[in-house]
């Protein structure tokens, strides 16, 4: 097991698990989660980060398992978790800059931290998500004009509402997260699982899960201790907050990412083409981050290191060892 240590950030303390040489000995590298994750996603990657010659953590995001859980939904935009890094990287290598690899709400978290933080950030990989520049509208407006308007369910409107979400999350943690986990993955047969009318639930119409090789019954005994003890509040407000992200990254658009990227999606992950809305993940990454590497694994769906881990492990360490 990693080392823990809880941080103070600034305006939140983070759990961070970290592995490797001590903090300010070696180059720093941190791991972000998704939802609803938790550092321990991170798991099959910190000791061969660590062996690459990094101080590896991997955190909490701030809602999250051992890290502070404030209870606004203003608490959550991607303003303040991006400042949660900038203080982590402050608080664990002050005289260095760092890099940052982050999974699905990770990823848009660890791409516009560097993309706002260039003289703090060195690289920036993500995963599952591509970044597509500051946006030019909410992404409220998106999801409203494509679903809501017309309809049709889409998960990020049933999050919106206080309470909903969380009541049908903290029934069951444990049934939650296999259920979600397994509709995305590479696993799942082939469905239309999320084409549902307005008014549906997030479980409602998802297969039941089935024993998968990157998600244990030790795994899910981790996830459900986390959640239970913590609940979704947190995580789920980081979905309530496009309106204020919008805001705040005004100033960057048209701008571009200057930094070595490194682009890990899956060709059976929806969040690698944003929902269909693009055919090449990596030829639009490169619009907007013109150092991009970008990689697309065959049957990988959305939980990419956990699903392949020696895989994204191998694109990841041959990325590290060439900055």
């Amino acid at each position: 097991m990693p080392e823990f240590r809880l941080v103070d950030c600034g305006e939140v303390s983070l759990r961070c698990a970290i592995e490797g040489p001590a903090p300010g000995t070696a180059p720093l590298a941190i791991m972000v989660h998704g939802f609803p994750e938790s550092w321990y996603s991170w798991r099959n990657q910190l000791g061969p980060v660590a062996g690459a010659g990094y101080t590896a953590c991997a955190i909490d995001v701030r809602g999250y398992g051992g890290s502070d859980k404030p209870q606004p939904v203003e608490a959550y935009t991607l303003q303040k978790i991006a400042g949660d890094l900038i203080g982590l990287a402050d608080a664990l290598a002050r005289d260095s800059r760092v890099v940052l690899i982050g999974h699905d709400w990770g990823a848009p978290i660890v791409w516009n931290t560097a993309f706002t933080n260039p003289e703090r950030i060195s690289a920036v990989a993500g995963l599952s998500v591509p970044f597509a520049g500051a946006p030019l509208r909410p992404f409220t407006e998106v999801f409203r004009e494509h679903f809501t308007s017309q309809g049709r369910f889409f998960y990020q409107e049933f999050f919106q509402e206080p309470g909903v979400a969380e009541a049908e999350a903290e029934a069951d943690p444990r049934d939650f997260v296999a259920r979600m986990m397994y509709s995305i993955s590479g696993d799942v047969p082939p469905g239309d699982y999320w084409s549902k009318p307005l008014g549906a639930t997030f479980l409602q119409g998802l297969p039941d899960p089935q024993p998968v090789p990157w998600l244990s019954e030790a795994d899910l005994d981790y996830y459900e201790g986390e959640f239970k003890a913590s609940g979704f509040r947190g995580p789920l407000n980081r979905y309530r907050n496009h309106e204020r992200d919008y805001e705040w990254l005004k100033p960057w658009q048209g701008k571009p990412l200057e930094q070595p990227c490194l682009f890990i999606g899956g060709s059976r992950d929806p969040a690698t083409t944003l929902f269909g809305a693009v055919a090449d993940p990596v030829a639009i990454m490169r619009m907007f981050a013109p150092k991009v590497e970008g990689h697309v694994l065959e049957g990988v769906g959305h939980w990419t290191q956990q699903e392949r881990p020696e895989e994204v492990n191998a694109l990841l360490i041959d990325w590290l060892k060439r900055l």
